[in-house]
């Protein structure tokens, strides 16, 4: 049985077999593909912007700007109707957790953190 973070019973067979069965899917391959391949691309956003972000290879930039408040940049996000995870634990309190979304969120992000940041 496999457990998820964010679940307090594990998965059942029925949907671990689907799970797997997605995996092996063309098309869900194909979009897990234009999710990482952007990966880079909104990294090299981030940092053109002053956030220095940590080495991922994953759906998501983990990053902080050494000039603005992660709380408060996640909540004027949030005003303009992006959300992105900010953890309060010590040593992450300045990071924000940016999922790569698709082109047009992307986009909506990119304006936003250029007139919150600059």
């Amino acid at each position: 049985m496999v457990r998820d973070s964010y679940q307090r019973k594990g998965l059942g067979s029925k949907l671990m077999e689907a799970l797997i069965q997605a995996a092996r899917d063309r098309h869900v391959r194909e979009i897990n593909g234009d999710v990482l391949a952007a990966n880079p691309g909104m990294t090299r956003f981030a940092e053109s912007l002053g956030f220095e972000v940590l080495p991922s290879a994953a759906n998501f930039v983990f990053a902080r700007h050494p000039q603005h408040d992660a709380e408060k940049s996640a909540l004027a996000l949030r005003q303009r109707s992006i959300i992105v995870r900010h953890f309060k634990q010590p040593r992450i309190d300045q990071f924000l957790r940016i999922t790569v979304g698709t082109d047009e969120q992307c986009e909506a992000l990119v304006k936003a953190l250029r007139d919150i940041v600059g």
